[in-house]
């Protein structure tokens, strides 16, 4: 019924503009973190746990499993901070938390 008025009025039906841009959104630079990190440390990207956004593309960072042990809740995890830029190329990395899975944040 809708379709048939817009059809009568003359207005075209709105539609989501493709995006044409070549910056990318914060799922592209998540995964593009995990991946180069995942390739430079040879160590399991385990989640992201923060993305945002900085002048020159997106500050990630990564959670990383980097000493498996059983049970599960005693392996080491790390977290990464991990830098790309627009493109989704790896500018800079550095560890910034070391801790058990089963710790809490405090």
């Amino acid at each position: 019924m809708a379709e048939n008025r817009r059809a009568r009025s003359g207005s075209p039906a709105k539609t989501a503009a493709p995006r044409t841009s070549s910056r990318r959104g914060p799922e592209h630079a998540a995964r593009a973190a995990c991946e180069s990190l995942e390739r430079l440390i040879s160590h399991t990207a385990e989640g992201v746990s923060a993305v945002r956004r900085n002048d020159d593309g997106w500050c990630v960072v990564v959670d990383v499993l980097e000493v498996p042990r059983i049970p599960d809740t005693t392996s080491l995890l790390a977290s990464y901070e991990v830098q790309i830029d627009e493109r989704g190329e790896l500018m800079e990395y550095s560890r910034v938390r070391r801790y058990r899975r089963g710790s809490a944040d405090e």
